[in-house]
């Protein structure tokens, strides 16, 4: 996981030296009217959402899986196996949309599937390894990335993305200092028009 958290940083790094070099050629201009509000704001509601699903996400198998030694099937794991995954990805993707030039989109889902198939496959190697038939039969019956329309609608919100304050807590930081980083950036954007 650590090196997982360091090639992430690493890229993050990259991306953000990128971005701050060469403002213009990655991020949006701001006249582009009602398309770029609409974009914004399906942006910001794709970041929010992929952090609820990523809180969720974590709190969920912390409390669930002491230390990894039992299976996971309920909450976000009962839409999708990778759901801190997919919160991720929306993540990056609503950062996108509210920031960069539409070619980013591209670009920002090549790089993360690249990025995050690789990992997928190599944990659900693993898994199989440890909890063999069971996570098999999961398998089947739950998509890896995204969630069918049908079980989407089918289930309680409450029950498959479930909220404690104390897993809020742990995240408060991050979630904060994201938002600020995403209106710091809108912020220099608007003022050097």
């Amino acid at each position: 996981m650590k090196e997982r958290l360091k090639v992430n940083g690493l890229l993050m790094f990259l991306a953000a030296c990128l971005v701050l070099f060469f403002p213009k050629f990655f991020l949006r201009p701001d006249y582009l009217g009602p398309v770029n509000d609409i974009a914004e704001v399906f942006g910001f509601s794709m970041v929010l959402f992929g952090l609820l699903l990523r809180i969720s996400a974590r709190g969920y198998k912390a409390e669930s899986s002491k230390e990894g030694y039992a299976l996971v099937e309920g909450g976000p794991y009962k839409l999708v196996r990778n759901p801190m995954y997919l919160g991720i990805a929306m993540i990056g993707l609503g950062v996108v949309l509210i920031l960069f030039k539409w070619w980013a989109s591209l670009v920002f889902f090549l790089i993360f599937t690249a990025r995050y198939i690789f990992l997928i496959f190599k944990e659900e190697k693993r898994l199989i390894e440890k909890f063999g038939r069971d996570y098999q039969n999961y398998m089947k019956s739950t998509p890896r990335t995204l969630p069918k329309l049908r079980i989407l609608l089918s289930q309680d919100l409450r029950e498959v993305l479930p909220l404690k304050i104390s897993w809020i807590k742990k995240e408060i930081g991050s979630v904060i200092g994201f938002i600020a980083g995403i209106l710091i950036i809108e912020s220099f954007k608007t003022s050097s028009k």
